[in-house]
This record gives structure tokens, C-alpha cells and sequence, in this order.
């Protein structure tokens, strides 16, 4: 499901650059650099799975310590995963060798991977791909690097947001990768956000942590959480703003412009989802508490069964229900509402007979999909966002290593 690659965009005082080292057997793009002229500030969550990559071991630490930081290193097509100490021992090597070539300290330097899981980096192709990579640095290189870090990807992921604090002009740009093992539990994929607002690390966090919950957060493709997801924003603060603070207007515009290029980036994954061919958004109200709202869309969101209906443009809300019923939360059967694209499809305890199984068949073959269920039993509300599982998503996976 081929979504339009958005325009390179460009954040006043970062470079990037993305370049072909060998990893990948088709020679595409497999390493990527975004630089910010200037010490940055940065802020990040990472996987919640206990099998980590040793990329995201070290750049929690780093991103802990609160220091300056100068860049971000990225590969594609190896995970650096499930290796033992090779695999900390080839990130350490990575990040001295370009700290070398930027002339900056290697604790300035964050670092990702992607790829398989459990296989050995090639000797050296990282390193001696570096010299070539931060030459190739440029102001308007972020297509270069959004290309470098695709694995399954069917498309680069770009996205821009621009608003003024004062007479001070602020950009927020991104990009990410995502297409298969996505799930929400912190950030799901690779993303990485640049903007040239000036703000403290611990106001940086705190307004990730809330783009984040409604953008990455809220996707899932197939319910397989990575080993080495990773979100990181850095801000430079070139734009030259007085400090943003929480609880101020300018914090609430900062964020509000996060969440939209956070989304943006979340819903070209889920659109670009392995073998997607519909965008689907499960919306709940009327629940009791905002977690109960979550967990019954995740729920929905992540049922095989209902992403394989959706697929076959099957309306069949049977399925529905019973993942509403397995989501752990205190409902009352009998007060539910179910509708698929504005059609009622359950109410009242039972199916309805609003809409025909023809009419109703015709709204499934809609490229985006809203499932709007209400439980009736308070006034919370939540939005999990995914695609359906088609014969690719199959013969996707059942390849991956061959």
C-alpha cells in the first residue's frame, strides 16, 4: 500500500547523509548519519522487550547522562542482535571511528540498527564506509538517510511540521522506518526527529513521552515488538527562542507540532505495513478510564481475525466483539455499539439491520477503514491505528532470510 514520499525537508543546523556500505545484498542504502552542526540535546525511549540490541544498551545510556550530543549513526539490513559482546563490542568500534572522522567525543554519538536479528556484522564495512558517509553530509541529505534505513520498506518516511514561537522560527522534521515486526509498547521502529528549538533535555523527554503515546504508541501492524526499537528527538537550538518551559503556551505549541510530525511518521509505517492494502483506525469511546479505551482498541487493533476480515472486506463484526470481550476490561455486553464506517453493524445485544450485507461490503473496499465502537460505560476515548493482513504479509515474513 504505496503512500506519496513526502519532499526532502531541511532543520537549520542539521546534516545528513545516507550511504551504501555493503550490508545489504542488493546494494541499497544500509548506513545513515544525521548530524547537527552544533552541541544538540536529545531525548528518547526505547524498546520495552528484554531481548535487546546492544545499539539501544547504549543509547539509553547516552541518552541518560543528558549531555551534548553531535549525532546519530544508523544501519540497515543487520540488527546487531542476539551476538553476545560482539555486538556492543562492533557498536563501540562504529561510534570511536566516526568520532574520529567529525573530530568530537564519542560520547556525542548515538547509535541504531535494524535489520535480522542474530547475525554477525560483516567485519569492517561499517567503518570503512564512515570516511564516504561524512563526506557526503549535506543540508539536504535527509532523504538520503530516510532511504538508508529501510529494511522492508516500501517507501522512505519524511515528515516536516513549521510554526514561530515570537519572531523566532522553529522546524521540526523526521524521519523513520517501519513495515513489519511493529507493535506498541514505547515506540515501535526507528525515528528520528531534528528541530532547532531551544529546550532543556527534561522538557524535551517529557514532550516526547507525549507525542509518542499518541503517535508510535498507537500503531501496530502484525503485534511483534523489536528488539531494537528506538526514538530519539534532538533540538540545537538555533532558532535562538528563550527556553521552553513546561506548562507554557510555547510548550503546548512545540508539542502539538511533535505529535503531528510523530503521526505523520506513525501513519505512513502502518500504511507501508508488510503487505497492508488498508488503513485502519480503531476508535473507542465511552469507556470508563482512558486505559480501559486503550486496551480494548489495541485489542481489536491487534485480532488476526479481525485484520484478515478486513482484508477480505469480510464486515463481519463477530469478531469484533469477541476481541472486545478478551481485552481485560470490565464491559457491559449488552450496551455496545459497533460501526464500520459509519454503519451500524451491533447495538443493543444484537446484530442490526441498518445497512445491507451488499452496502456493507462496498464501505470494506475503502482504502482506510474506521471501526468506532462505543462501550458506553464512561466518557474516555482512544485511537489505536493499523492495516489488514493480506497473502504478503505471509509470503513476506515466510522469506525474511532467504
Amino acid at each position: 500500500m504505496k503512500t506519496p514520499t513526502p519532499k526532502n525537508y531541511q532543520v537549520p543546523g542539521f546534516k545528513a547523509a545516507g550511504i551504501a556500505c555493503g550490508l545489504k545484498k542488493n546494494g541499497a542504502k544500509d548506513l545513515a548519519l544525521i548530524l547537527s552542526t552544533t552541541p544538540a540535546v536529545a531525548a528518547g525511549v526505547f524498546t520495552k522487550n528484554r531481548v535487546q540490541a546492544a545499539s539501544v544498551t547504549l543509547s539509553r545510556r547516552t541518552v541518560k547522562k543528558a549531555g551534548p550530543i553531535r549525532a546519530i549513526v544508523i544501519n540497515s539490513g543487520n540488527a546487531n542482535a542476539c551476538i553476545g559482546k560482539q555486538g556492543m563490542t562492533d557498536c563501540k568500534t562504529l561510534i570511536d571511528r566516526l568520532a574520529r572522522e567529525l573530530m568530537i567525543s564519542k560520547e556525542e554519538i548515538l547509535i541504531a540498527s535494524t535489520g535480522v536479528i542474530g547475525v554477525p556484522l560483516p567485519p569492517n564495512k561499517l567503518t570503512d564506509g564512515v570516511p564516504e558517509l561524512v563526506e557526503k553530509c549535506s543540508a539536504k541529505g535527509m532523504n538520503d538517510a530516510a532511504e538508508a534505513i529501510m529494511t522492508t520498506d516500501l517507501t522512505r518516511k519524511t515528515a516536516v511540521a513549521r510554526f514561530s514561537i515570537g519572531k523566532n522560527k522553529i522546524v521540526i522534521g523526521g524521519i523513520a522506518k517501519g513495515s513489519g515486526m511493529i507493535h506498541p509498547n514505547m515506540a515501535t521502529m526507528l525515528a528520528f526527529v531534528q528541530t532547532n528549538a531551544r529546550i532543556d533535555p527534561s522538557t524535551l523527554q517529557q514532550a516526547l513521552k507525549e507525542a509518542n503515546e499518541a503517535s508510535f504508541n498507537s500503531i501496530t501492524v502484525d503485534g511483534d515488538m523489536s528488539t531494537n526499537d528506538t526514538f530519539i528527538v534532538m533540538a540545537n537550538g538555533q532558532a535562538g527562542n528563550k527556553p521552553i518551559k513546561p506548562g507554557s503556551k510555547e510548550y503546548a505549541q512545540f508539542t502539538a507540532a511533535l505529535t503531528e510530525v510523530s503521526k505523520n511518521l506513525a501513519f505512513q509505517i502502518v500504511k507501508d505495513g508488510e503487505g497492508a492494502t488498508k488503513f485502519v483506525t480503531v476508535r473507542v469511546s465511552g469507556a470508563k478510564t482512558k486505559n480501559h479505551a486503550k486496551k480494548v482498541a489495541e485489542s481489536v487493533a491487534t485480532s488476526s481475525l479481525v485484520k484478515t476480515a478486513i482484508f477480505g472486506e469480510d464486515p463481519n463484526w463477530g469478531r469484533i466483539i469477541c476481541a472486545i470481550g478478551y481485552a481485560g476490561v470490565p464491559i457491559h455486553p449488552d450496551r455496545i455499539v459497533i460501526r464500520l464506517n459509519g454503519a451500524t453493524l451491533y447495538e443493543n445485544d444484537n446484530p442490526t439491520r441498518h445497512a445491507s450485507m451488499d452496502s456493507l461490503r462496498r464501505k470494506m473496499q475503502k482504502p482506510t477503514i474506521l471501526i468506532a465502537i462505543d462501550l458506553k460505560n464512561g466518557n474516555e476515548t482512544a485511537e489505536v491505528y493499523t492495516c489488514d493482513f493480506s497473502y504478503d504479509y505471509v509470503k513476506i515474513n515466510a522469506e525474511y532470510t532467504t
